[in-house]
């Protein structure tokens, strides 16, 4: 438990303090925003591309191998992403920890499932999802205040020390059960894997650029024809990378396309409040910042409480209202306007934070239940690897928009109509989305005893 709920803060901690940092590395490197870009959209690539893949290698080779090497790669990687000397080190060494992200991802969820019985299974994996948000809510604080009084680079070494520390207890004390595979090397299905790394690295970052070049059109519409190539490849393959089968189960289909919609629907909130706030409010980052930490904290206080009532309860509807939740507070900020008190501002992020709670855990419960104890690495690489696609599309939307609303200005001069516009327009999408979501989350029915 203490390490999975170490890998679950560091990873989550690593990347939203970097998000402090990245003025300042810009100012030490002399770096062009475009270029600073490519220290967060490379881990990111990364980390979508072999979440999968890693959780089938986990399958057949065993977890506890994949989880350990992985922890041992981010947090060396960590450390030498602090001792980097230019910008394209420490995009390079972004990319190997963005491996080890994926090793760690792919793992950490099937290990709960094995360890912990189904009746704990929700209440653990709860857990495990606070200290995700809890790693999101302190990285901006404590990363600002390392990066302002010390540095950026001690931002890293804080994560690898943090790995490190998971990485001794992993090694010593994981247990020996988790080291058994389900079968050979030999049966890794080479080609499906290459096809699936094709597919998410072309379709992702082509909807990370998307509207920005013609380009952009040609690498997304790649993606797509990559992703029917790889489905139908797999649909044959003695071994796939990803067993279609999972997919005639109704409910595992259902959990991870709501899981696919709720973080399209909710994961760029906290960037256009950041962007309302600062630009149109007159907030400063440090205002802006304890403002916007409410939604976390309040994420990881519930979800624990949420993640002990799907053991309980079916946690098909637990997640269904969380995503109702979601919805009503997403169709709130599309009121919001420059006169809008603050106090209605935090109250609606909490709420978010609450819709999110209900939803994260009992859906991760629900599909982690549905799958066989032999499919518990690709299950969980699926997970987080809806959680990464939906982010990738949730921002995607917002690029879109932006870009059709107030064009291709810096957004200090795009002024305050321009921003509200947006916004409002991007809530609207989101609930659109948020609603898609919850009736497909509904659709779920119980197992009958």
């Amino acid at each position: 438990m203490f390490t999975v709920i170490a890998t679950s803060f560091v990873t989550a901690f690593a990347a939203s303090s970097l998000n402090i940092a990245i003025p300042v590395i810009g100012r030490e490197f002399h770096s062009a925003a475009t270029e600073l870009s490519w220290t967060v959209t490379a881990y990111f690539l990364c980390v979508v591309a072999l979440s999968v893949p890693f959780g089938r290698l986990a399958d057949i080779s065993g977890k506890r191998r994949i989880y350990v090497i992985g922890i041992l790669i981010f947090g060396a990687m960590s450390g030498m992403c602090a001792m980097s000397a230019s910008l394209s080190m420490l995009v390079a060494f972004r990319v190997f920890q963005g491996v080890g992200t994926a090793m760690i991802f792919a793992t950490n969820t099937a290990i709960i499932a094995d360890v912990y019985p189904p009746e704990k299974r929700g209440r653990v994996l709860g857990i495990s999802v606070a200290f995700i948000y809890t790693g999101l809510s302190v990285g901006p604080v404590v990363g600002g205040l390392i990066t302002h009084h010390l540095g950026w680079r001690y931002t890293f070494a804080l994560s690898g020390a943090v790995a490190l520390a998971a990485f001794v207890i992993a090694f010593s004390k994981l247990p020996k059960s988790l080291a058994k595979g389900q079968g050979s090397l030999k049966h890794m299905d080479s080609v499906g894997i290459l096809l699936y790394i094709a597919w998410a690295v072309t379709l992702m970052y082509g909807l990370t650029i998307f509207t920005q070049s013609a380009a952009s059109y040609i690498l997304t519409a790649s993606g797509i024809a990559l992703l029917f190539m790889f489905v139908k490849f797999e649909i044959k393959a003695d071994n796939p990378v990803i067993e279609i089968r999972l997919f005639k189960n109704i409910n595992f289909m259902l959990s991870n396309l709501a899981a696919l919609f709720n973080y399209g629907a909710t994961f760029a909130v906290g960037y256009l409040l950041s962007i309302y706030l600062q630009m149109v409010k007159g907030y400063g980052a440090d205002v802006s910042g304890l403002v916007l930490i409410i939604q976390p904290i309040v994420q990881a206080i519930v979800s624990p409480v949420a993640g002990r009532l799907s053991d309980r309860h079916s946690p098909y509807r637990i997640a269904s209202l969380g995503m109702g939740v979601c919805t009503a507070s997403l169709a709130v900020f599309i009121f919001m306007d420059a006169a809008t008190p603050i106090w209605a501002i935090l109250a609606n992020l909490a709420a978010c934070g609450f819709g999110v709670a209900l939803f994260s855990s009992p859906n991760t419960n629900a599909i982690m239940s549905g799958v066989q104890p032999r499919d518990y690495g690709v299950a969980s690489s699926l997970t987080s690897t809806m959680r990464t696609m939906g982010q990738v599309v949730s921002m995607a939307i917002i690029t879109i928009i932006m870009n059709v609303v107030i064009g291709h200005v810096p957004i200090g001069e795009a002024g305050a109509d321009g921003l509200i516009q947006s916004m409002r327009t991007g809530f609207i999408v989101f609930v659109c989305v948020c609603a898609a979501g919850a009736a497909i989350s509904l659709q779920r029915k119980p197992k009958r005893a």
